[in-house]
This record gives C-alpha cells, structure tokens and sequence, in this order.
C-alpha cells in the first residue's frame, strides 16, 4: 500500500493546508493507503509525495485538494 508524506512550513503557517489534503486523503482512500504522514519543513515548502515521488509541490503547481487526491488515485 502507498505511503503519503505532506512536507509543509511552519513558519507560513501551512499546517491547516496540509491538514486538509490530510483528511481528504485518508476520507477518500482509507485502508487503502498505508500512512498518510505531516512533516514539518520552512522556505515556503509544501509538497505532497506517494513513495517518495513528488505529486504535488506549491512552486510548479496551483493548489487544489481535490486534483492532490486525483493525483494519488493512481497509486492506489
């Protein structure tokens, strides 16, 4: 099962952010994703990996929940 990791900044105070992808992951995947895990970062960071590989990173993508949970569709 894939394992989900939001990297977010404290400091720019993206943890309600992440927190939301968070939750819409896990209400719509549940026992199909291992773990879906927040990990603090700074310089304005937020991306969101499946395994290790890059889906999401707010410098080259427009923030949407809802396109971050299609996006892990295909790894379920």
């Amino acid at each position: 099962m894939p394992t989900v990791e939001i990297e977010y900044c404290v400091p720019c105070g993206f943890l309600n952010r992440a927190a939301d992808v968070q939750h819409a992951l896990l209400t719509t995947y549940g026992e199909q994703l291992d773990a879906v895990t927040l990990r603090t970062g700074t310089d304005g960071v937020f991306t969101v990996s499946v395994d290790g590989e890059t889906i999401f990173d707010k410098h080259e993508d427009e923030f949407d929940v809802d396109e971050i949970v299609r996006q892990v569709r295909s790894h379920v």
